[in-house]
């Protein structure tokens, strides 16, 4: 079962909507800071021309970003981004487009930045997936190669997305506000797809649909999260033993692998308790559990809520 397969899965589960906020065409010195995102919220930046450094206000740990660089906050923490020259930035000007994102410019004679920045919306109670199993920071790059091997590689489809991203914000036109906000929902699953196959990401739920052994396992997961899963049948896909398997998951995913089945399933179990008609018996059998006592008392858990109190809350959302 290959990549497209989990991460199709993934976005069955749980719903991502996209959104582009501001374009800055800023000359240095420049800075801008972004408060902690709501936790439904992922924020994102697309380094389209031009260089910055992502900081943490806290740590002040810093990360240099280069154009075609593609940086999500999973996590949505407060963030910075600045030229590094330390210098007082210059005043900026916004206005905002018919299409609804908003132009930030200042008259800057320094080195010049093009950046799109945006979020990403993930209906709740999915958000807590993303926060348990992505990194606080996931930088992708969009790479523009030639070549056959290039053509269909996620970096080179990333790089024609944020092409028709910085083309469709370059003006007002008819359905511009639409058009960017589908191309940022693609924008999410096409870094996922790029990060899971750079073989960079050192744990989470990306370095494990990325490693070649463990892959077998996490797709079965998404696949059929229903079936009564033991680690014995995860450790045989992907030829391991039982302790080999436990051991290079956790250390991949930083959470053990009947953690994550869970997981998956109240993730699963929150959408079907959405639909009015299903009891929760029917809904703790289609997740996996024979008994209605046990599958109420682990949605609880995980949930911070009972299965009823999901339901009616979901309901009265909507």
């Amino acid at each position: 079962m290959s990549e497209v397969d989990w991460l199709s899965h993934l976005l069955q589960i749980i719903t991502v909507t996209g959104q582009l906020e501001v374009r800055c065409a800023y000359g240095a010195p420049w800075r801008v800071a972004w408060n902690k995102a709501a936790a439904t919220e992922i924020p994102y930046h697309v380094i389209v021309k031009g260089r910055a450094i992502l900081e943490d206000p806290k740590t002040r740990a810093a990360r240099e970003l280069l154009s075609g660089d593609i940086v999500l906050l999973p996590h949505g923490a407060a963030h910075v981004l600045h030229d590094g020259s330390g210098q007082t930035p210059i005043p900026t000007q916004q206005r905002r487009g018919s299409a609804g994102w908003m132009l930030s410019e200042n008259d800057g004679e320094g080195e010049q930045l093009d950046l799109l920045c945006g979020r990403f919306f993930i209906a709740p109670p999915h958000d807590r997936l993303i926060r348990n199993y992505l990194p606080a920071n996931l930088v992708t790059r969009a790479v523009d190669s030639h070549g056959e091997d290039g053509m269909g590689s996620a970096s080179n489809q990333l790089a024609g997305l944020v092409g028709l991203m910085r083309m469709e914000s370059s003006g007002d036109r008819a359905g511009g506000r639409a058009i960017l906000n589908a191309l940022s929902s693609a924008l999410f699953t096409l870094v996922l797809r790029a990060a899971s196959q750079s073989g960079k990401a050192p744990e989470g739920l990306l370095a494990l649909a990325g490693h070649p052994r463990l892959a077998p396992a996490i797709a079965a997961m998404f696949a059929d999260a229903a079936r009564p899963w033991k680690l014995p049948d995860l450790a045989d896909l992907c030829g391991m033993s039982r302790a080999t398997f436990m051991r290079q998951f956790q250390d991949k995913l930083g959470r053990s692998a009947l953690d994550f089945l869970t997981d998956l399933r109240m993730s699963l179990a929150a959408n079907e308790l959405k639909k009015p008609a299903i009891s929760a018996e029917a809904v703790a059998e289609t997740v996996g559990y024979q008994s209605v006592s046990a599958f109420r008392h682990v949605f609880a858990e995980r949930m911070g809520m009972t299965p009823g109190e999901w339901r009616r809350l979901a309901h009265k959302g909507e």
